[in-house]
């Protein structure tokens, strides 16, 4: 009877350890599988935007700035993840909303709506939107504000300085200088770094101990080059750093400002609105996470962000407050800051009172959606301002879409010269394989742009200058239309020796292959316009992606009659 119970008990073990040893392997397995799909996971952010007023064009440029980034990594196959919404609390929406004699909550509303408006006639890839007036969001907040207090790091004290309204932050007596109004006439004091006007304010409030962080965060950019990106916000932040600081005031009397979220357990508070604000980036990713990383909506966490795109006015919130936060909560850092530069219009701020304001929707509306992205997206200041100018947006439409892009396209597919595209990835091969010394010579020259043509695009792209990727693209365009018009195609199909119908195949593969690899390359910038013209290619819909960019990668298969009714140089009409 012994033995019987003995071999049961035995057997019960034996399959208990095969049971837990499976387990092991399962979640072994799982946990690779997780940190492969965590490294290939792509998180962008856009700034969320105050309600204050109307969308302008520097609003379309970070929308748009943010969505190239994104489907640029969609296009190097990651999986992405891009973020956007408005931000709602503060004084000056308080203000606004009075002014307007609105309720609050239907004032943010009505703008927030706007720009939602904007982002989707923008074309923009949005995968989460954010208010922070949603409930899940005051959830967030309150709970990082919570572990903050918990670490050690909020505390009350009395907080005296120079405030700016309509920029929702104290300066110090060196960040301000008095001066006369423009607008007004009056004499008075102003933030240097925005302009907007200051009032002296002394009140108890929440602290944050920032001061605590200057080290960490100096090492922090220093180890780490790129993490803050043009060079000159980097010293800009660094030069911040380095003069010191105090620690940050998070909170505002309730009886200043009631339209916020409060301070858990002291009512008589009002959480910071760039306290508030910042913490949307980990809001969308499901915060407060559970213990394996997911969000509270159960979806995967792509925190932290990858590349977080900014205004250059609100570099410091985004370089300084928001890394020292996560700091003190013990919370992964965004991985690259992009503080791109602002519009001008004639050298000159754009500004209501100038009446040089551009709207976005108009702007769209005259030139077309992808046209006026590119436009944004190629003029576009990163270190240094952009100007806008209708006359250069005409430029670009006309020298560069028309002229340099669409033109040889159609030139190339005219039924006159039959390019027999069914033919191309034979003659890809047979250029492959030859070095360059063997490439026939009229042929050198442009072989060789197209050799290195993506991997110089990428290198700025790569950066976030993608206007000067974009100048490397239609320069190969450009090269490219003078091939053509050096090697005279339309000479050659009149010619009947043998070797003239290769000649003229060949010269027609290094052509297209040119609008191929360009066109495979502008999809970020301008999706719709590419979609088509890579149609009329008849490239396949799966031999679209970055690796595809490279030369003789294409024409594997070659998909005809995608377009119908329509030529190439419709792609873009004539403007009046």
């Amino acid at each position: 009877m012994y033995s019987c119970l003995y071999r049961r008990l035995h057997r019960a073990s034996h399959l208990a350890a095969i049971t837990r040893a499976v387990e092991a392997r399962r979640l072994f397995a799982s946990s690779i599988q997780r940190r492969e799909e965590d490294a290939n996971n792509y998180f962008v952010t856009q700034p969320i935007f105050y309600v204050n007023s109307v969308p302008h064009i520097g609003h379309f440029y970070t929308i748009v700035l943010a969505d190239t980034i994104k489907r640029y990594a969609d296009l190097l196959g990651k999986n992405t993840k891009l973020s956007a919404g408005t931000d709602e609390h503060g004084l000056k929406i308080q203000q606004a909303a009075e002014k307007a004699g609105e309720d609050t909550l239907s004032f943010c509303t009505r703008y927030s709506d706007k720009f939602r408006d904007l982002m989707a006639a923008s074309n923009a890839s949005i995968t989460d939107f954010i208010r922070t007036s949603d409930p899940q969001h005051h959830k967030a907040v309150s709970h990082f504000w919570k572990l903050l207090v918990k670490r050690g790091y909020i505390y009350k004290g009395k907080h005296e300085g120079w405030y700016a309204v309509s920029d929702e932050a104290f300066y110090t007596e060196s960040q301000i200088e008095e001066r006369v109004d423009p607008v007004t006439g009056k004499r008075g004091k102003f933030a240097i770094e925005s302009g907007q006007p200051v009032e002296w304010v002394s009140e108890v409030n929440y602290k944050f101990r920032l001061s605590a962080f200057k080290d960490k965060l100096i090492k922090w950019i220093e180890t780490n080059p790129d993490v803050i990106y043009p060079e000159i916000r980097r010293n800009e932040v660094l030069g911040w750093l380095n003069s010191g600081f105090d620690d940050l005031s998070v909170s505002r009397p309730r009886s200043r400002l009631k339209w916020g979220i409060p301070v858990p357990n002291d009512p008589d508070h009002t959480i910071y609105v760039w306290v508030d604000a910042l913490v949307n980036y980990a809001t969308v990713n499901g915060y407060p996470w559970s213990a394996d990383g997911t969000g509270t909506d159960g979806r995967p966490n792509f925190f932290p962000p990858n590349v977080q795109v900014v205004g250059k006015d609100i570099v410091r919130f985004h370089a300084v407050y928001w890394p020292a936060l996560l700091m003190a909560a013990d919370l992964p850092l965004p991985k690259r800051i992009l503080a791109h530069a602002h519009w001008t219009m004639g050298a000159q701020k754009m500004s209501k009172s100038k009446g040089n304001v551009v709207d976005p929707f108009e702007a769209i509306a005259t030139y077309g959606l992808d046209p006026i992205r590119y436009f944004i997206i190629r003029n576009g200041g990163i270190s240094d301002d952009g100007d806008y100018s209708s006359d250069e947006v005409l430029v670009r439409y006309r020298k560069d879409l028309v002229g340099q892009l669409a033109n040889l396209a159609s030139r190339c597919l005219s039924k006159r010269l039959c390019a027999d595209l069914e033919g191309f990835h034979a003659i890809a091969e047979q250029q492959q394989d030859r070095y360059q010394d063997q490439v026939d010579e009229r042929d050198v020259a442009i072989y060789a742009i197209l050799i290195k043509l993506p991997d110089r695009a990428k290198e700025k792209f790569d950066k976030g200058e993608f206007g000067r990727g974009l100048g490397i693209v239609f320069d190969a365009l450009a090269l490219a239309n003078k091939y053509m018009s050096d090697n005279e195609p339309w000479k050659i199909v009149k010619q009947t020796y043998p070797e003239s119908r290769v000649r003229l195949q060949t010269v027609l593969f290094y052509t297209l292959e040119t609008v191929r690899i360009a066109a495979i390359m502008l999809q970020p910038v301008m999706p719709m316009k590419t979609e088509l013209l890579l149609n009329h290619l008849s490239v396949s819909k799966t031999e679209r992606s970055w690796k595809h960019a490279q030369f003789g990668a294409g024409w594997q298969t070659v998909v005809p009659n995608q377009v119908s009714g329509s030529s190439v140089s419709a792609l873009f009409p004539k403007l009046s």
